[in-house]
């Protein structure tokens, strides 16, 4: 209905009846519009409980996934393990090459992947005149050591021998077993071949140094005979060759029972005891025989003493 209908049919009407009209319309429209408000407020609310109820369903499955993660994490994660390495002085006895590998093998058990924790972690485990020297290049340039490598090489420049690769290669071609055993001759070439990294000799050459160096005896000899293509193989075999010659001087010279006999039987006569015992009595008589000559000497000689004596007082008269 339009509003010039509504301005005819008000016309027709009182002013009173105007009145009512007009507040029926009005009351009748509120009440239209609360019960819009009303559905409106319902459909709201519903809508509001459905996304409540959603946001708790997915926060539920995202806590549970989480939960899920954590503890496969926990679950997968890999163990650590704490090793502890010697410290490094930086003096002539303490071995750089065998430090590295020490912290090398430190830093893997630990899972220290960070390139700064490296670093303070290998400076945590010098002392003495490194440990000044790395606080020293700290302080004057606090980015000195950028990396474990960095750090490494600034090491080595500073406390590694001069020219040490070329010492320890003449060291390696002329060295000999001479006193010492297979193992530790074994471990001197180790030492040597790993101080040599820049240029490594080769593995052939290294069984050949590692051969001629041995002594002359049943284990060259044995090495001589197989045709050997790394260091490690031949160390093995000389080791395990050189620990059966061991064992079969002990066992050679290791106490054996003696035979048992028959009590019906004459018991032997042990040759070795009967050779002993007489050569313990002859050594007792040659021994009273000395002892009687030099009482006899003794006694001859104070008998002289006394008889010169008397003839310097002129008691007796010796003739010649």
């Amino acid at each position: 209905m339009g509003i010039h209908a509504v301005s005819v049919m008000l016309e027709a009407l009182n002013r009173d009846a105007q009145h009512a009209t007009i507040a029926k319309f009005i009351q009748n429209e509120l009440d239209a519009e609360r019960e819009k408000v009303a559905l409106l407020h319902q459909q709201g609310s519903q809508q509001a409980e459905l996304l409540r109820e959603q946001g708790a369903q997915q926060f539920e499955l995202l806590r549970h996934q989480q939960a899920a993660a954590g503890g496969s994490t926990r679950m997968h994660r890999p163990e650590t393990l704490k090793i502890d390495i010697s410290k490094y002085r930086g003096v002539q006895e303490d071995s750089l090459l065998r430090w590295f590998v020490e912290l090398d093998d430190a830093i893997r058990a630990r899972r220290i992947d960070d390139g700064d924790m490296q670093v303070a972690f290998a400076q945590s485990n010098l002392a003495g005149r490194a440990k000044t020297w790395a606080l020293g290049l700290k302080l004057h340039d606090p980015y000195a050591f950028g990396s474990l490598e960095v750090f490494k090489s600034r090491l080595r420049q500073t406390f590694e021998p001069p020219r040490a690769e070329f010492r320890a290669r003449t060291e390696l071609l002329k060295l000999k077993q001479g006193k010492r055993d297979v193992h530790a001759y074994a471990q001197h070439i180790r030492h040597l071949t790993s101080c040599i990294s820049s240029n490594p000799v080769d593995e052939h050459t290294l069984v050949s140094v590692f051969m001629q160096g041995l002594a002359d005896g049943p284990v060259k000899t044995h090495l001589f005979r197989l045709e050997l293509d790394s260091l490690e193989q031949a160390i093995s075999i000389a080791e395990q060759e050189d620990f059966s010659l061991r064992q079969a001087r002990a066992s050679s010279t290791s106490y054996r029972q003696p035979r048992r006999y028959d009590n019906g039987g004459p018991e032997p006569m042990e040759l070795c005891y009967v050779e002993s015992e007489k050569a313990r009595s002859t050594g007792s008589r040659s021994c009273r025989d000395a002892t009687d000559v030099k009482r006899h000497d003794t006694t001859l000689a104070s008998v002289v003493l006394l008889v010169q004596c008397l003839a310097t007082l002129g008691v007796v008269t010796v003739h010649p």
